[in-house]
C-alpha cells in the first residue's frame, strides 16, 4: 500500500499574469513544495499532470469562433470555450518558475488531441483515450492519492473523481486548489461534489502530520 502526490496543471498560464489566470493561482506553489518534501521524506512518489494543447485546439475559443467563456459543444461533449493558453513549448505551458520540479518523479501531459478536451490528468473529457498515469501508479503499487492544483473546477475535479472511478484512495488539499469560477460558488461544490463521490478534503497541516 502506497501513496503518490498528484499535483494538477501549476503552469504559467493558470498563474497570475497566464492567459487563463486562476486568482491566487500562484499561492498554491508554496503549498505544492512543502507537499513535495513531505513526500521526499516519506518516500512517496510525486506525479504531476500538464496541459499540452497543440495551437490548432478547437476547445479555443478563436478556434472555434466561439466567445470565451461560453458554452457550447465539442465532438459532441459539452465544452467551455476557453482562451489559448497553455500551446506545448510555449512560456505558458511551463511550470511556474518557483515549483520544485526537480521533486517531480513523473509528468503526464493532457489536452494534445486538437478535437477533444481533457480536464483529468486520467482520461480526456469522452474517456476515448487515456493518459500513462494509471497503469504508472499501479506499476508502483500506488493505491492512496493526495490531489491538489489547479483549477479546483475543473482539472482538479476532474481528475479526482477519476481517481475514485479507478479505485484510488484520494484526497484533495484544499489550500492546495484555486478554481476558475465561471460561477462564484464553483469551487465550493466541486469541493462538495469530490467529497459526495468519496474524496477526503484535507489541509496541507493534516497532510504533514501523516493524516490523509
Amino acid at each position: 500500500m502506497s501513496t503518490a502526490l498528484l499535483l494538477i496543471d501549476l503552469q504559467n498560464d493558470f498563474c497570475p499574469g497566464g492567459a487563463l489566470a486562476v486568482e491566487e493561482g500562484d499561492q498554491v506553489i508554496a503549498v505544492a513544495n512543502q507537499a513535495i518534501a513531505v513526500c521526499r521524506r516519506r518516500g512517496w512518489p510525486v506525479v504531476a499532470s500538464q496541459d499540452w494543447h497543440p495551437a490548432a485546439h478547437r476547445s479555443f475559443a478563436v478556434n472555434s469562433g466561439q466567445t470565451p467563456g461560453t458554452l457550447g459543444e465539442l465532438n459532441g461533449l459539452p465544452q467551455v470555450w476557453w482562451p489559448v493558453h497553455c500551446v506545448q513549448d510555449q512560456p505558458g505551458a511551463a511550470f511556474h518558475p518557483d515549483l520544485a520540479q526537480d521533486g517531480i518523479d513523473k509528468v503526464f501531459r493532457k489536452g494534445q488531441n486538437p478535437d477533444i478536451d481533457s480536464y483529468s490528468a486520467f482520461f480526456d473529457n469522452g474517456r476515448r483515450t487515456e493518459t500513462e498515469l494509471d497503469s504508472w501508479l499501479k506499476g508502483r503499487g500506488v493505491t492512496t492519492l493526495v490531489v491538489m492544483g489547479l483549477a479546483t473546477d475543473y482539472c482538479v475535479k476532474y481528475s479526482v473523481l477519476d481517481a475514485l472511478a479507478l479505485g484510488y484512495t484520494t484526497s484533495v488539499i484544499t489550500d492546495g486548489c484555486r478554481g476558475v469560477n465561471l460561477q462564484e460558488d464553483d469551487s465550493l461544490a466541486a469541493f462538495e461534489e469530490m467529497q459526495q463521490h468519496g474524496a477526503h478534503l484535507i489541509a496541507l497541516k493534516t497532510f504533514e502530520m501523516g493524516a490523509h
